[in-house]
């Protein structure tokens, strides 16, 4: 294989293996992680900030089996190595595409160890080209599997994809499908889950309590940038930090390090609040705008994203208490 071909393919290659970990790189991976109490594996309402369907999580300590089992202890214990939750990281939402990328990037290896060229069966631009075509094919119907798969295991979440489908199970008379952050809360408002009637008592929150998620979402956000995992773990539970944690290993191991800088709230409201074993639980949803990205750690260069250009992103975050006890955010969903 000639030279600029060589130098095509090996690019083309290490751009499949290392972009899943550039697309999603800001805190949480773009993933949707945590533990609800009884409720993680049952979906939120919809709310005016997140109209659509919450993706359930991908890593969690809770079991899916016992989604209401050990209520307030399953987000503060760590599970024994090997069970779902144990290693987080920014390709354990897809093994099966690490794999495949691993694969071919190992076998491209071995074909110049043993004087093959990278695609050692691969002669000529033509076939490189044709090569990159069946790699495309293969992660196009990789994925539309995935999420056959993934739609199939989402059992809570029928009929969640519709506005307001679910906010309306949460409505009392004459309430919304959510309230605003900065806002106290209707009377009565606690919101409801998508199997059923939920677990748990409605919690009333104040303006105080919004307020502590606002701070919390610029907390999370700064510390992030600076990866000072003392600052996060001072208002983020335990299981949210190993995930934290395993993240930005992940990042650093690539050589590159993200930043999320000036975090900017734009819309948030309510999506249910509840007590259930000693503890107060609280889904809200925020849409925020920030500066998102990613530096390579030898020489400071951005290899993703732009220093000028805002990026906005509507998640859906949890937050525990104890009773008399701070905020901390024990879980972060993606929509749509």
């Amino acid at each position: 294989m000639r030279r600029p071909a060589f130098l095509l393919a090996a690019f083309a290659a290490a751009a499949l293996a290392l972009a899943p970990a550039l697309a999603d790189a800001r805190p949480g991976g773009g993933s949707s992680m945590g533990s609800r109490g009884s409720r993680t594996w049952s979906a939120p309402p919809s709310t005016g900030t997140a109209p659509g369907t919450a993706r359930q999580m991908d890593r969690s300590w809770t079991e899916p089996s016992r989604p209401g089992g050990s209520l307030g202890q399953a987000p503060y214990s760590r599970p024994p190595i090997g069970q779902p939750g144990a290693a987080g990281g920014l390709f354990s939402r897809s093994p099966f595409m690490a794999g495949l990328l691993g694969g071919l990037i190992g076998t491209g290896l071995g074909g110049l160890l043993f004087g093959h060229g990278l695609f050692g069966g691969f002669t000529g631009f033509g076939s490189f080209l044709g090569f990159l075509l069946q790699i495309a094919i293969i992660v196009l119907i990789a994925r539309f599997v995935l999420n056959a798969i993934r739609r199939r295991q989402q059992p809570a979440y029928a009929g969640a994809g519709a506005p307001g489908g679910m906010a309306r199970q949460a409505q009392g008379p004459g309430q919304g499908p959510g309230d605003r952050i900065g806002h106290p809360p209707r009377p009565g408002y606690g919101g409801g889950s998508g199997g059923g009637a939920p677990a748990g008592q409605p919690l009333q929150l104040t303006p105080a309590d919004f307020q502590a998620f606002e701070a919390t979402l610029k907390t999370v956000n700064e510390a992030w940038s600076r990866q000072d995992e003392r600052a996060m773990r001072a208002v983020a539970t335990p299981e949210m930090m190993q995930f934290f944690g395993n993240d930005l290993a992940d990042l650093a191991r690539r050589g590159w390090r993200n930043e999320t800088r000036d975090t900017v709230l734009e819309k948030g409201d309510l999506a249910e609040a509840w007590r259930e074993g000693g503890r107060d639980y609280a889904t809200v949803a925020m849409r925020f705008s920030q500066i998102d990205v990613t530096r390579r750690i030898s020489d400071g260069a951005v290899v993703e994203g732009d220093l000028n250009r805002r990026q906005t992103v509507t998640e859906l975050w949890t937050f525990t208490r104890s009773p008399g006890g701070p905020w901390m955010l024990s879980a972060i969903q993606q929509t749509g």
